[in-house]
Order: C-alpha cells, then sequence, then structure tokens
C-alpha cells in the first residue's frame, strides 16, 4: 500500500498503516492544505483546532521528500501546548505524553522526517496495552461513546472523519 505523508494523521489512515505494510510516498508532487502538515484536533471545549506544521516557501511541483519545515514561528511550542490543553484530562495523556514530547522540541529538517518518525511512534503506542486508571482518575474523566473507527463523540460534538489519532490513543 502506498500513502502519502500525514501529520498526526487521521484513525483511519493509522488503521491503514497498521493493517499492512505501507510505503510512503515520497516522489509525489507536495500539495498544500492537505494533511501531510496539517492535523484537526479538538481542544477541552470541543472546539476543532487545525495544527498546521510550518513549510518553506514551496515551489511549483516539488516533491513531497523536499518539503522543509519552517522554524520562523515556534509552532513546536504552540502544537505542544495546545496539546496538552487539549488531552492534558484524558485518560491515557499523562502515559503518553512523554514519547510525543521529544517531537515538539527537536527540530527536523525535513517534513516527511517528522512525520515518518512520529507516525511510527503513534502506531507503537496504539498497540501498547494500556495502564490501568486509577479508581479516583476515573471519576475525574467524563464518560463519552465512541463510534465505529474509535473516535471519540458526544451529542454536543459530533463525530468528524478527519479528527486526528490521538483523540483515540488518549482516550478509553
Amino acid at each position: 500500500m502506498i500513502l502519502p505523508t500525514a501529520y498526526l494523521p487521521p484513525l483511519s489512515y493509522v488503521e491503514a498503516l497498521m493493517r499492512e505494510p505501507a510505503t510512503i510516498e515520497q516522489m509525489e508532487t507536495f500539495e498544500k492544505q492537505t494533511f501531510r502538515n496539517r492535523a484537526l484536533i479538538r481542544d477541552a471545549k470541543g472546539e476543532l483546532v487545525r495544527l498546521t506544521t510550518p513549510v518553506k516557501k514551496v515551489e511549483h511541483k516539488q516533491l513531497t521528500r523536499d518539503i522543509e519545515i519552517s522554524y520562523q514561528t515556534r509552532w513546536q511550542h504552540q502544537h505542544w501546548i495546545t496539546l496538552v490543553s487539549a488531552y492534558q484530562h484524558t485518560p491515557y495523556f499523562m502515559y503518553f505524553a512523554d514519547y510525543l514530547k521529544p517531537f515538539y522540541e527537536r527540530e527536523y529538517k525535513w517534513l516527511i522526517d517528522l512525520n515518518d518518525e512520529l507516525n511510527a511512534t503513534i502506531v507503537s503506542l496504539l498497540k501498547k496495552e494500556r495502564p490501568a486508571l486509577v479508581e479516583s482518575q476515573k471519576s475525574k474523566v467524563e464518560r463519552r461513546t465512541t463510534d465505529w473507527s474509535g473516535q471519540i463523540w458526544t451529542d454536543k460534538h459530533p463525530w468528524q472523519t478527519e479528527i486526528s489519532v490521538l483523540d483515540t490513543l488518549f482516550d478509553d
């Protein structure tokens, strides 16, 4: 299976990675405003938040493998603060945050390298057995139901097809 690169991709993308060996396409023409460098998460209030990894100016028909990350802004700090704010009260954030934080402290030159390493970590974490929650923590966690893909939803916050896999990773 051949997949495009993706930043904090939707669950369906990660499920495809886990089902069978995949090749990440590096020779495609980079498409702007796609999940290659964007992710959609739900914040603590239930609002959708788009996280964008800034890239250096993309030339016409530039290959994905040649896309460089821009560090003119503090995007890593902003993404990490947003993730903490959105997920810190979910059941498994404290167990998995330390695996993800280094991605927001290290500078990667190439977008494809960041995405590949981050996705490999996410797949590894999804395969781990989740630790049991302490009873006192369970009482603090809002009970929500999930749809067939495991994504969190309630009547207040309807299901979104492109929400990042982090919703599934951090919740039970």
